[in-house]
């Protein structure tokens, strides 16, 4: 079995990313600062294009920061990127496994390329195989893999060398919901190993299930930083109402905001988002607004991050 390893953490300080595409310069990050703890699964979400692979790309050692620092392990990326690379983990969006190698190959070869002897490279491909359940799998071909079962296999070699810090940047993007729930389990396996997670994603669900603190980003700066539960007592809401409506209504949308009880009101589409400080007295009076206005359907939830996330900018994550 794979014992724990020690806690290592990540500190980014003002962090700048600027890139010049056609004449012009693109800001992905803005000056960010971000501290994660040894051993805690942290989640990075945001929409896409919001800064997280970039963030990623630095700490990684594959982007060069505009301005800022990171030190990973507590090493400087930009002073010792070799002494990083050896300590790190990463497991990108894309499938990256040799494709002429079985997948006992692929992670043998990796562990020999991080420094492993070639009989010990062996025995810790093994040991992996046991480990995420590919033993059947052992000498398969990465191309007659399922997606999910190749992304296993590509966070397995990512931790053939023992790193103490695993990069995950959207993970689970592409799979279908039994996959993602099977590399969910996968990801939890690594943090009872003691190993830091750093994990990108745009799935609030998936931040919320797994994440001990997360981050939202946007347009390449850190909105809030907190637990998700936190997160969500932040925006002072017990219920989140969606009203589907027959055309956008944005006069009902101010007659709402002015309800006792509700906190925030917003449009997106013909539908109205309406949170709630409680649901004694106000529900109501909210459908009694609407369906003078046209109301075709209603549904209630708790808040969720992207809850939190719309409050904080007024769109949907996805948008």
């Amino acid at each position: 079995m794979i014992g724990p390893v020690e806690p290592a953490g990540i500190v980014i300080e003002k962090l700048a990313k600027i890139y010049s595409r056609r004449g012009s310069e693109v800001h992905a990050l803005k000056g960010i600062d971000l501290e994660v703890r040894g051993g805690e699964i942290f989640g990075l979400l945001g929409p896409n294009g919001a800064g997280k692979t970039t963030t990623v790309g630095v700490c990684t050692t594959r982007v060069k920061a505009t301005s800022g620092r990171v030190t990973v392990n507590g090493i400087d990326v930009r002073a010792d990127a070799p002494a990083v690379k050896r300590s790190i983990g990463v497991v990108t969006q894309f499938r990256t496994l040799d494709r002429s190698l079985t997948i006992r190959e692929n992670l043998a070869m990796h562990g020999m390329y991080f420094g492993l002897h070639p009989k010990d490279a062996w025995v810790r491909a093994d040991e992996l195989l046991a480990d995420f359940r590919l033993s059947e799998r052992a000498g398969a071909f990465p191309d007659e893999l399922s997606g999910g079962m190749a992304q296993r296999v590509q966070v397995a070699r990512a931790i053939a060398h023992h790193p103490s810090v695993l990069f995950l940047d959207e993970p689970t993007a592409g799979l279908d919901p039994q996959s993602r729930l099977a590399l969910w389990e996968t990801i939890e396996g690594m943090h009872a190993r003691g190993i830091t997670v750093f994990l990108t994603t745009h799935y609030m669900e998936e931040a919320e299930s797994l994440c001990d603190r997360v981050a939202i980003i946007d347009h390449g700066q850190i909105l809030v930083l907190d637990t998700p539960e936190a997160l969500k007592r932040s925006i002072s809401a017990e219920t989140v109402i969606e009203l589907r409506l027959e055309t956008p209504n944005d006069a009902l949308v101010e007659r709402l905001r002015a309800l006792p009880g509700v906190v925030s009101a917003q449009a997106s589409g013909d539908a109205v988002r309406v949170l709630t400080a409680s649901q004694d007295g106000v529900l109501p009076r909210i459908l009694a607004e609407a369906n003078g206005a046209g109301l075709k359907d209603m549904t209630m939830t708790k808040p969720t991050l992207e809850t939190v996330f719309i409050s904080l900018t007024g769109r949907d994550l996805r948008e």
